[in-house]
């Protein structure tokens, strides 16, 4: 008789409620474990958006890692980039609306660093998604107006894509990925793991 071994149990390294959505909403079968506020930490301003976001995600499945005996951990971590400034959480109000008049009537990408960390055997696989937005030429009074929601709170970009915004043109890439979490390098990853 030929015998499988069951799949490690899936652990979102996140607190986010899109991505715990985007993970629900496909299937998935997980816990959450947030990993600590320093591991999301140290921000290298030599590093490229792309790197930054693979070395963060990895921090976060650490972090999570160094706590559990058992278990296939996934973090990921997501900056937009505009004109070569990476964008992360906006640190209050102010700072948002300085973020959605750089991002106005602008081309940006949005990098996510996906980390999967397979405990006990500390095996792991890092990778980054990228897709491009165009953000139309806005007026005052929509940023405003959005600010005034307070939707752009704990979004990098200070702004969501799944917020129903009429601003935002997807030019290439995973719409999955503007939300949070790219389902399909998620899936392409989780069969090169398994």
């Amino acid at each position: 008789m030929h015998m499988t071994t069951a799949p490690p149990q899936l652990i979102l390294a996140s607190g986010s409620p899109r991505r715990k959505m985007l993970l629900t909403d496909a299937g998935y079968d997980f816990t959450i474990i947030v990993p600590s506020e320093t591991a999301e930490c140290g921000i290298c301003t030599r590093e490229t958006p792309p790197e930054m976001v693979a070395r963060l995600g990895r921090q976060k499945a650490e972090d999570v890692a160094l706590r559990v005996d058992s278990g296939l951990i996934l973090a990921c971590d997501t900056m937009v980039e505009c004109q070569g400034v990476a964008l992360g959480k906006p640190h209050d109000e102010a700072h948002a609306r300085q973020m959605l008049h750089r991002l106005r009537g602008q081309r940006h990408r949005v990098y996510s660093g996906v980390c999967l960390w397979e405990r006990p055997t500390d095996r792991t696989l890092v990778r980054v998604d990228q897709t491009t937005l165009q953000m139309h030429d806005v007026t005052d009074e929509a940023i405003e107006a959005h600010l005034a929601t307070g939707d752009w709170e704990g979004k990098a970009g200070a702004f969501g894509f799944q917020d129903g915004l009429d601003w935002l043109t997807l030019v290439e890439g995973s719409e999955s990925n503007v939300v949070g979490l790219p389902m399909e390098l998620l899936a392409e990853m989780l069969s090169e793991f398994c």
